[in-house]
């Protein structure tokens, strides 16, 4: 690619070989918008929460007679349909099916492009696009554009149509890297979600349904305060910055996988540091208290202080560290039932060092601790490289169109 910069009607960044300005036209006049045809008796419904970023993740069966009367926009190959409703989601699909029995609601605007349908797809998924649309929208809670209104926004394209396809197949790329990847992370997710209810005992058991090869005996019960040391944070609000020595650990610290994520917050004074291998769990949970509980690993070579409502676990010796993470965070139930408190849920010393901990041996132990570790490791590399992949994408829209 080229870095074009001596002219304000191209792109900064575009493929060789293409010179020419681009040219300013409406939206309505790179594709038709919203085609009359007759809907079939039967037909695959695609409503509002059916489609999430640019994949349709649902359709329901719905007959003419009685389906909702935004049931209206009947779906060719190519067709493009923009979410008018929300449209900061982006929630846009191009519809590439063969099939002639799809119907959206008339939440989305039909576009049935003149251009390419990748490009357009792009276009408008580009940041100044969602912009200008965003300005354009009436309503606070549920901002809506008209199609009209869409129609007659103002957009820079190339007359090209071999340049629309490359820029078009160079999105379509990215796109299905990104969903490569979320497929890998959902399946992982999905892995370890059935893998944490057969590798652990169920309650009023001591054998687990899985476990590996050479282990048969029963399993010991122990308190995690015999596991572990526990001692509450403290609070450093008066003395801590967005620059320092020290970081905090602290509730924003903590993810629902249990990885963590840093907390921006640091401080300098010299106290008791954390080591690697300790455990940080979170003891406050504003909301439904799907953090109450959480642990995390703290990592080596890190500088980490602990802030309040949060707990450290020190490990005695008598337990894998892995282990510990992995059933800890596999029996969140038992802490959301013990939070105290109405608006703020809470866990107290008590129901921490209280919650009882199955034990294997050893040698299970560890195998479970890497076991579950290793698709922790995998997960988190997907979801990196699809963090990645979307930044990446959100620059090239930006600098691949006007």
């Amino acid at each position: 690619m080229n870095k074009k910069k001596e002219s304000k009607v191209v792109p900064n960044v575009r493929f060789k070989g293409f010179t020419d300005d681009w040219k300013q036209r409406k939206l309505g006049e790179l594709a038709f918008f919203n085609p009359k045809e007759e809907i079939p008796d039967v037909f695959e419904y695609v409503d509002l929460e059916s489609v999430v970023g640019i994949e349709m993740l649902s359709h329901r069966t719905e007959e003419k007679a009685t389906a909702p009367s935004r049931a209206q926009r009947l779906a060719h190959t190519g067709d493009l349909f923009y979410q008018t409703v929300r449209p900061y989601q982006k929630n846009n699909y191009l519809f590439e099916k063969s099939e002639k029995h799809y119907v959206f609601s008339t939440g989305y605007a039909q576009l049935r492009p003149l251009v390419d349908g990748y490009f357009l797809l792009s276009l408008v998924q580009n940041g100044q696009f969602v912009k200008t649309v965003l300005d354009n929208c009436t309503g606070t809670s549920y901002p809506a554009i008209n199609a009209n209104d869409l129609a007659e926004i103002e957009v820079f394209y190339s007359k090209d149509e071999h340049e629309h396809h490359q820029i078009g197949e160079y999105f379509r790329h990215l796109d299905n890297l990104i969903t490569l990847h979320q497929q890998k992370l959902t399946l992982l997710t999905k892995l370890k979600k059935a893998m944490l209810e057969k590798m652990f005992p169920k309650k009023g058991s001591v054998i687990p349904e899985i476990r590996f090869n050479g282990f048969a005996n029963a399993w010991e019960q122990r308190k995690l305060g015999d596991l572990t040391t526990y001692r509450n944070g403290t609070g450093h609000e008066e003395k801590q910055s967005d620059v320092g020595k020290y970081e905090l650990v602290n509730l924003n610290s903590i993810s629902i996988d249990g990885g963590l994520k840093p907390s921006g917050k640091f401080i300098d004074e010299e106290t008791e540091t954390l080591i690697k291998d300790d455990l940080v769990m979170v003891l406050s949970d504003v909301g439904h208290g799907d953090l109450l509980g959480r642990v995390a690993i703290i990592p080596e070579n890190n500088r980490f202080v602990l802030n309040q409502r949060v707990a450290l676990l020190r490990n005695n010796g008598f337990a894998d560290t892995k282990y510990l993470f992995s059933y800890i965070n596999a029996h969140q139930r038992y802490f959301k039932l013990q939070g105290a408190g109405s608006s703020q849920l809470n866990i107290s010393r008590g129901s921490v060092e209280n919650f009882e901990v199955l034990l294997p041996k050893r040698d299970e132990q560890k195998q479970i601790g890497e076991c579950f570790s290793n698709l922790d490791h995998l997960i988190t590399l997907h979801q990196r490289k699809i963090d990645m992949l979307k930044k990446l994408k959100s620059a090239c829209l930006s600098e691949m169109f006007i």
